[in-house]
C-alpha cells in the first residue's frame, strides 16, 4: 500500500514538473521569476484543492502583463473589468465568454448565471479576472457568488477550473480573504506583485553606473510601467544626462509621469479628503516620520490623522516601521518614490512647472532633492542591501533590519542609526545586534561618524543588548576620508578583522548577485 501511494505521488509530481516545463516564462516578461513560478504551479497543479488564487499589487507593477502572458501560455480565459454598473459589467463579461467560446452572444441576468456558463465553457482551464475590485464594487454580492461556485457542489468545483482574481485596490483585495469574508479559506495562493528591487530596476533601465542608478531609483523606484508606457523608454544616457532626463520626463507637463503621483492618490477608493492625505504625505516626505511629528507638521491632532495613516498603509502607499530599540515607537515612510519626489519637489514648485518654467523649478530644488529625496532613499537601499547580503558579512543572516534611534542621556540627544541589523530574537537571551550603520549620500564620511556609532554601541550594551560582535558600518555615496579608510575595510575584506569598521560604497551595494 505504501509503495502504491509513493508511486501515485511520484506520478503527480512528474505531472507537475512536465506542466511547469511547458510554462516557460516568456522573454518579454522581465524578471518576475518567483512570481511566474508561483503562477505556473497554480495553473499546473493537478490538486482538486487548488481552485482560487488572489493576485494584488499597486498599480503599474505589471500584474496584467504577467497574467495575460500566463493566460496565453495555457489558453486560459482573461477578462479585464472596468469601472461600470452591474448591467454593463455583465454585458461585457458575456461578450468575453462568447468570444472565448468561439462566437455567438451571451446575455446574463446575474452573476450566478454568468459564472455557471463561464465554467461550462472553460472546463478545467484557467480563468483570470483582472481589476476584480471594479466588479465587486458594482456587485457587492459577487464574492458570495464565487464562494458558492467554489463549494463542493458548485460549478467551479465541478468543472475543475482554476480562478485568479487580480486587483490594484490593495484594501479591497486584502479584505477578500480576511475576517468573515465569503472567500476566506478558499484561496490556495496569495501573490503580491511588488516593485522591482533596486538591483533589478537598474538592469531594467539599462543603467550600470551605481550613482546614476540611485538617482533614477529615488524618483521612479522599481515600477516597470514608468519606463515603458510613461516615458516611452527614455532613460538617462549617463550621469551628465540626469538633469536633462528629469526635465524632459517627470517635470515635463506633457509627459504622463508628470501627474502620476497625484493620480496614484486619487485612484484609492477610500480616500475622500485628498488635501488632508497630501498634507500627511508631504509631512512624511519633509522628514516628519512619527505620528506626533506628522500631526504637528500639518496642524492636526494625532487622533485626526489616525484614519488617513491607516488608509495609506492599507493601500501600501506608506509603511510603518517599528524602532527596534524603542518599544512602542514607530516611524512612517512613503513606499512609492514618485510620491516622495512629488511631495518634496513638484508640489512646492507646481506653479512654475505648469507654466513650463521647469529649469528654474529644478534648479531651485537641488538642495531639497538631495536632503529629502535621495538621502532618505539611499538609506532605504542600504537597509535593503543589509537584508540581502550573505551570512559572512555580519556573521549570520539578519532577523531584522531597520532604522532606529538610541537615546544618549549624557549628551541629551538621540543618535540616529540608519541601518540597525539585529539577529533573530531568542527567548531568554539578550537581543544580539549584528551591526550598527550610518548612511551619508553626498558627504564624505570621517572618523566622527564612526565615533557616533561607537557611542551608540556603548549605550545599547548598557541597556542589555548583546553587542560583543556588533559590526560598525559606514555606508557612503561620496566616499570616506583617508583616516576612516585606514581604520576600516570593505565588506569582502573583513575576514578576521572583527574590530575594523565596515566601509560600504556604491560599488559594494550594487555588487550583489
Amino acid at each position: 500500500m505504501a509503495e502504491l501511494l509513493l508511486s501515485r505521488r511520484s506520478i503527480v509530481l512528474r505531472s507537475i514538473v512536465i506542466h511547469m516545463a511547458a510554462l516557460m516564462k516568456p522573454d518579454r516578461v522581465f524578471d518576475r521569476v518567483r512570481e511566474w513560478e508561483g503562477l505556473a504551479r497554480f495553473a499546473s497543479s493537478p490538486s482538486s484543492d487548488v481552485r482560487l488564487g488572489i493576485v494584488s499589487g499597486r498599480r503599474r507593477q505589471g500584474k496584467t502583463f504577467l497574467l495575460d502572458a500566463l493566460a496565453e501560455a495555457v489558453g486560459g480565459f482573461f477578462f479585464t473589468a472596468t469601472d461600470s454598473t452591474e448591467a454593463e459589467a455583465l454585458r461585457g463579461f458575456g461578450e468575453a465568454v462568447a468570444s472565448y467560446a468561439g462566437g455567438g452572444r451571451y446575455a446574463f441576468r446575474d452573476w450566478d448565471e454568468a459564472l455557471e456558463r463561464l465554467f461550462a465553457v472553460v472546463g478545467d482551464g484557467l480563468v483570470v479576472i483582472d481589476e476584480f475590485p471594479y466588479l465587486s464594487k458594482a456587485s457587492p454580492s459577487l464574492p458570495s457568488v464565487l464562494q458558492r461556485a467554489l463549494d463542493p457542489r458548485g460549478s467551479a468545483r465541478k468543472s475543475g477550473a482554476r480562478i485568479l482574481l487580480c486587483g490594484s485596490a490593495m484594501s479591497v483585495m486584502g479584505n477578500l480573504l480576511s475576517g468573515n469574508a465569503p472567500l476566506r479559506g478558499r484561496a490556495s495562493m496569495e501573490l503580491i506583485v511588488r516593485p522591482l528591487g533596486y538591483l533589478d530596476a537598474a538592469r531594467f533601465w539599462d543603467i550600470d553606473d551605481p550613482r546614476l542608478a540611485v538617482l533614477v531609483h529615488s524618483i521612479v523606484g522599481g515600477t516597470p510601467a514608468y519606463r515603458r508606457e510613461f516615458v516611452a523608454g527614455d532613460a538617462p544616457e549617463s550621469l551628465a544626462d540626469f538633469d536633462s532626463w528629469v526635465l524632459r520626463t517627470v517635470l515635463d507637463p506633457q509627459v504622463p509621469l508628470f501627474r502620476e503621483a497625484r493620480y496614484l492618490l486619487a485612484e484609492e477608493t477610500e480616500i475622500r479628503d485628498v488635501a488632508l492625505y497630501h498634507a500627511v504625505l508631504g509631512a512624511i516626505a519633509g522628514g516628519h516620520t512619527t505620528r506626533g511629528g506628522i500631526a504637528n507638521a500639518i496642524g492636526r491632532s494625532s487622533t485626526d490623522i489616525g484614519h488617513p495613516l491607516s488608509v495609506l498603509d492599507d493601500a501600501q502607499l506608506i509603511t510603518r516601521e517599528a524602532d527596534p530599540f524603542n518599544r512602542g515607537k514607530s516611524t512612517y515612510r512613503i513606499a512609492e518614490p514618485l510620491i516622495v519626489f512629488y511631495e518634496a519637489i513638484m508640489r512646492r514648485e507646481w506653479t512654475r512647472l505648469e507654466r513650463g518654467n521647469t529649469e528654474a523649478a529644478w534648479r531651485n530644488s537641488q538642495a531639497t532633492f538631495r536632503s529629502q529625496v535621495v538621502g532618505p532613499h539611499f538609506e532605504g537601499i542600504c537597509r535593503e542591501w543589509a537584508m540581502a547580503v550573505d551570512a559572512e558579512v555580519f556573521g549570520e543572516l539578519p532577523g531584522q533590519v531597520a532604522a532606529a534611534t538610541v537615546n544618549d542621556p549624557r549628551d541629551k540627544k538621540q543618535i540616529q542609526v540608519d541601518v540597525a541589523v539585529l539577529a533573530p530574537e531568542e527567548t531568554g537571551h539578550p537581543r544580539r545586534i549584528l551591526s550598527l550603520g550610518e548612511v551619508k549620500w553626498d558627504r564624505t564620511m570621517t572618523l566622527g561618524h564612526l565615533e557616533r556609532l561607537e557611542r551608540a554601541r556603548e549605550l545599547l550594551s548598557a541597556k542589555g543588548y548583546d553587542t560583543r560582535n556588533t559590526v560598525l558600518s559606514c555606508y557612503s555615496g561620496a566616499g570616506f576620508d583617508e583616516n576612516l579608510r585606514a581604520a576600516g575595510a570593505a565588506p569582502g575584506e573583513r575576514a578576521g578583522e572583527t574590530d575594523a569598521p565596515m566601509l560600504v560604497d556604491l560599488d559594494a551595494i550594487y555588487a550583489l548577485e
